[in-house]
Order: C-alpha cells, then structure tokens, then sequence
C-alpha cells in the first residue's frame, strides 16, 4: 500500500472533472499555496479553473502524487483503477452513493467494493467526501471554501462531516490548524490510519478527531499506541449512538450504560480526552497544541475582578479543576507585590490598584504560578477592537510570558466570553508560548480534558490486551431463569445464595423449611422483581412463605437463604455494544440503582487495579472502604468476583448479550451475588 505521506503532502496533484466542484478545487490548491503543477483532466474542456486542462490521465506529463475525483460514481470507480494503473500515490473520491446510501441505492455496498478493488494499492480517500486541506505544504484537495492560512506547525483534525471541519476551519480563536482531513466512508483508509501519517509527520502536534461511529476497533487501539509512542495527544468529539443501545433495556444496567458508555470507555482505555462541543474541541486542541497535555488539573488563576475569581472557583468544581490553597511563599511573594488591602485566594483577585504597572502584574503573576501547578491562567477580556485601543491590556499579555519564562509553569490567557480574546491577541499569545482559552467555560473544561491525556501520558500504560470484541454466535437470544443464571455464576466461581425452586406455595414452604431460615422468596420470569412486587425478604417461617407465594404475581418461585451482615450492594453489568466491545458498569445497587445513577463504566478486559480504581471512584466508593466507622467490606472479594465475571464474558463471548448481578452483597467477611440476570444467545 503506498504510504499515505504522499498523498497528503504531494509534488504534484491531478483533478479529474470539469464542474463547478473541481474548478474550485484547483483554485482552492493555487490560494492555499501549492507551488507544484496542478493538472486538470477533462475529455472536453480546454481549461478547468484557469488552468489548461488535459483530455485523459494518459495525457498528464507525470503521475500525480494525489488527485481529486470529482466525477460520478461508476465512472469514479474507473478512473480510481487507471490512477492506481499509471502509480498514482492516492486519491479523494467526491462522490456519494456508496454504502452510506444503501437504503437509498441497493448497489451502495457493491460499488464502494468495486471502488477499493479498482484502487488497489494506492490510497483512496472517502468516498464520500471532500478530501483535505494540508495548510503545512499549501494543499487543497477541497471543493469548497476553508478558513485555513499556511502554518509551520500545528494540530490536525479528521472527521467524519466535511461540513463540520469547514465550520472548524473558520473558527477566529487562533487555533494553528495544520491539516483537515475528511475521512468519508472509511472504505480503504480510516480514520486510525490518516491519524497515524498525521501523527508521525514532526510538524503535527496534537490530534483532533470528530468521531460518528468507529468501524474498526484494533485499529483504534493501533492510533492509540502509534500516538503514545510519539507523546503526542489525541482529543475526541464523539457523537451518535450505538445500535446496542437502542435495544429495549430489559435490565438496570442496559438503562444505566447509555448510547455512548462504551465509547466513553474506550476513548479513557486509550487515553484520548473527550469534549462535548466543537468550541472545546479547538480550545483542547489548543491547549495540547502549546502544552502536549497538563500534568493534573491544579491551576492557579489571577483576575482583576472578585466576580469572575468566583465564576472560575465555581465553574472549576463542576469540572474537575482544582485551585490549590496558597502556600507561604506564595503568599509572601503576593503581599509584597500587592500590598496590604487584597485578599489572598486561588482563584486571587488581585484588584486594580497595579492596573499599568507591568512590573507589578509579573510579580503578582510569577508569585502566584512558581508553585507545583499544571497550569497558571490570568483571566482578562480585551474592550472591543473597532471601539478602542488597548495598550495597557498587551500589558498582561507581556507580563504573563515573562511569567512562563521565569517560573517554567504553563500559562493561559482566559477570557469571560469567547470574544474577549480577539483572533489577533490570540495569535500573539500562541507566538509567545502562551495558550489563548476563548470563553470561561470552555476553557475549564479544555484544562480538564487535557490534563486527562497529561496524567494518562506520564502515569498510567494502556492496557496490555486488547478490548474483548463481541463473536457472531448464532441462535436466538434467551433471558435465562434467575436459578439458571446463578448456577452458570456458580459454575464461574462466583458465591451465590442456598436455594430451590417451587412450583407452588405449598412445596415453597417446604423448601423455604429446607434450607433454614429467614428466607428470601422470589416469582420466576419477572426482570424488575422488585417493582413487581415479586420479592419478599426475612420470611421466618413455613406459614409465612406459602402466603407470600399466594399473593405474588408467579407461577412458580426461587426459595433463597437471606443473606445479612450487609455493607454495601454493588450493581456489576456487563452490555454487548458491537461497536465498542462488552462494556462492564459497576455502581451502587439494590433498589436505588437507576434512582442514584452512581455508576462507572469500563471496557472488558479491565485489569484489577482498574476495577479497583473505578470502584473507589464512585461516589458511594467509601461504603467499601469503611464510612464513618461501618466497617469495610471484602474488596478482594469483591475484585475476585467482577474478575470471574469478566472470565464469564470471555468464555460465552460468542453468544453473551447480557450479565447483571444486582445488588452483589458485600460483607465484612466475603460476598453474594443475592440476583442475577443472563441474556444469551442459544448455542447451535
């Protein structure tokens, strides 16, 4: 396969087509900056986009490096086979009409086969999309408008919707943007693949990805560690919703996972940050741009306003962002720049009475970041540039680089509003080594994001083994008995209650008698027991559950010991999500499982100090651990069994659609899981 470095950063390009789409593709490439021949290719037209135009590919005075093929479909699947003939390095195919029309058109999947065959070993791109922009080399093989500008360095970013990375194209917040690429279809080049070649070019810092669905899971994890092994981060926008996950939740933790669990799972196992919106994706991208990822998420923040000291304090918590307390000799080094009448705080107001003195707002600024700190941020909105001048605002801006020079901490220029930090200043602040953050919430949150890949990047590996991928097993899927499902528990090494079953209240009490009391009855074929009003607790004689058994909408029923000396209940769930593997979500349980939503979701396998880890995490984490005197439960125990089950999926992973234990009982001294659900597919 010829490597995609050529292709993205090609000596000569070829367009093949004489529409409107091409001619802007040829004039896209000469304003971009491409200085190598461009060779238009029309069987009629003498010239396409201002440049002459040649009837054939065989007519080209060279082979092109890259070309645009801006034709129909069918004849895109011939003229992507005498590219690939004559040597071609790759190719964008701007046609639709393939797979992602297959309701529409029944030959979609066909012809996108056809399409990947006729190209061969030369790299095509979509189909389906509009190509890319290589602002590093003056490329664009691109039919429309972008907002780009040549760069020395910068990030890339791929995504899945042209018109999403034109969007991006034109943001105004100084963001370097090196190269878009529009990934299309996926049919022979993914998205894993373009970011590798991305990620290996040395002017690339930093990785962007606008995700609506990933399609090859082991190539994901392959960008993961390509990235890691070059230090370089990777931030993910993803959107869309799993098929998995539209199926009906027959159980809590079907409910409780979601749409996206499992590719929240994932992008966290491969140590990607996540962002919920374009507007934190740029100010991720960066902030990872200048920094490649921060340390923690402990920053110091310096403002001329009490007001937005509070709203940084306040928006910080919500994600996650700490402001370390002062230390002495921060405050020593505050006072003195500040004098007597300000109060001392992280996030520091540090009032107006230095406002125009330079060297006090360095001193103010170099005492408060020459901390252990990931971060030091100085909030400040510039007055609008079309109404006023601002000398004494660049002012801040000079004192903060001389701050960064002086304490080696990373700094950020953050503003209230995204407009507060207009495009130019941004500029300046990046050619300073300064990160500008364009709105307050934003901001936080990028900080957040990139101090999960800074943390993940200095501290913990990727995972060893590759995420547990659902089999296609055959068979219809069944729910499995309550009994039965706890048998194949058993089976696994996992510590389940004494019991029996019932056909009637009469041969309840008698089994109820058998086993000891008190007893825990159960109705059989029920999923949410509970609501249903299909369990019954501490029964403590025979009378007691045949009148349970009377009045319990069942046909027959599980007779179990209860279970006491309780700590805590954990809920332990485990989804088949055929896009991102089997995801396990362990929380709180019993009753008020989807009521708290306590819950944390990792992808199998998961090693024990992950489990561990998420465990702790939760909320309701100290419960193990012993709150407020109660004593501790059995974590080893409890790892042991979430271990078991993780075994359990591996061994069925053919057929497996769902395991729930819910609540697992967990005892100072061991632990039961008290009721299980299993879905499976029949084995042939």
């Amino acid at each position: 396969m010829e490597p995609l470095s050529r292709f993205l950063s090609p000596k000569a390009i070829a367009v093949i087509g004489g529409g409107t789409w091409c001619e802007s593709v040829v004039r896209q490439c000469r304003e971009t900056g491409f200085s190598g021949p461009i060779w238009p290719v029309h069987p009629k037209k003498s010239e396409v986009g201002g440049l002459p135009a040649y009837p054939d590919l065989s007519s080209l005075p060279g082979v092109p490096d890259a070309a645009f093929i801006g034709v129909n479909r069918e004849l895109s699947v011939q003229i992507a086979g005498e590219l690939s003939a004559m040597g071609c390095g790759g190719a964008v195919c701007f046609a639709a009409g393939f797979s992602e029309a297959v309701s529409e058109l029944v030959d979609g999947d066909d012809l996108q086969e056809q399409l990947v065959a006729a190209a061969g070993n030369m790299r095509i791109l979509g189909p389906n999309c509009y190509g890319m922009v290589n602002a590093l080399d003056g490329v664009a093989l691109w039919p429309d408008r972008h907002g780009m500008s040549p760069v020395e360095s910068g990030v890339a970013v791929i995504g899945q919707s042209s018109n999403v990375l034109i969007n991006l194209t034109m943001q105004r917040r100084g963001l370097p943007l090196a190269a878009v690429v529009a990934a299309g279809n996926q049919a022979q080049t993914s998205m894993a693949d373009l970011g590798i070649a991305l990620l290996e070019d040395p002017r690339i810092t930093a990785l962007g990805l606008h995700i609506e669905g990933i399609s090859d899971l082991p190539a994901f994890e392959g960008l993961a560690r390509r990235a890691q092994e070059l230090g370089k981060p990777i931030v993910a926008l993803k959107v869309g919703a799993s098929q998995q996950a539209q199926e009906a939740a027959i159980s809590h933790t079907a409910s409780l996972t979601g749409s996206d669990a499992g590719a929240r799972a994932l992008l966290r196992r491969l140590g990607m940050a996540q962002v919920a919106t374009p507007s934190e994706l740029v100010e991720t991208l960066k902030l990872l741009h200048v920094t490649g990822g921060l340390s923690s998420a402990r920053i110091a923040s310096a403002s001329c306003s009490g007001g937005e000291a509070s709203l940084m304090a306040d928006m910080g918590e919500v994600v996650g962002v700490e402001f370390p307390t002062l230390d002495d000799t921060q405050k020593f080094a505050l006072r003195a720049a500040l004098g007597p009448k300000v109060a001392l705080a992280n996030p520091l107001d540090y009032n107006t009475y230095i406002w125009g003195d330079e060297a006090a707002l360095e001193a103010t600024f170099t005492g408060l970041c020459d901390a252990d700190l990931a971060l030091g941020c100085v909030v400040i909105d510039y007055p609008r540039d079309d109404r006023f001048a601002a000398p004494d605002y660049d002012q801040v801006l000079r004192a903060v680089a001389r701050t960064r020079h002086t304490t080696g901490t990373p700094m950020a220029l953050v503003s209230l509003l995204a407009e507060g930090l207009p495009e130019p200043v941004a500029a300046r602040a990046l050619e300073l080594g300064i990160t500008p953050l364009c709105g307050m919430g934003e901001a936080l949150r990028a900080i957040g994001a990139a101090a999960q890949v800074g943390m993940r990047s200095e501290g913990d590996n990727q995972p060893t083994e590759p995420v547990l991928m659902p089999i296609n097993g055959h068979g219809a899927t069944r729910i499995y008995p309550e009994a039965e499902a706890k048998a194949l528990l058993a089976a696994a090494g996992i510590r389940v209650p004494k019991s029996d079953r019932a056909d009637c209240a009469e041969t309840a009490g008698a089994c109820a008698s058998a086993i000891g009391f008190p007893v825990v009855l159960k109705g059989e074929g029920i999923a949410h027991k509970t609501e249903a009003g299909a369990v019954v607790l501490n029964l403590d004689c025979r009378a007691a559950v045949m009148e349970a058994a009377a009045g319990m909408p069942a046909q027959s029923f599980l007779v179990e010991e209860m279970i006491t000396g309780t700590v805590a209940e954990l809920l332990i769930g485990v989804t088949r999500d055929p896009a991102h593997g089997f995801v396990l979500t362990l929380g709180l349980g019993g009753i008020l499982t989807e009521l708290i939503r306590d819950t944390a979701s990792l992808l199998i396998p998961a090693s024990r100090e992950e489990v561990r880890g998420a465990l702790t995490g939760l909320r309701s984490g100290a419960l193990l651990t012993g709150y407020r005197g109660r004593p501790a439960a059995d974590m080893e125990a409890v790892l042991d069994t979430i271990m078991a089950v993780q075994e359990l999926v591996r061994t069925h992973a053919d057929s497996l659609h769902e395991i729930e234990i819910n609540p697992l009982i967990c005892r100072a001294s061991g632990v039961v899981a008290a009721d299980a659900l299993i879905r499976m597919g029949e084995r042939q």
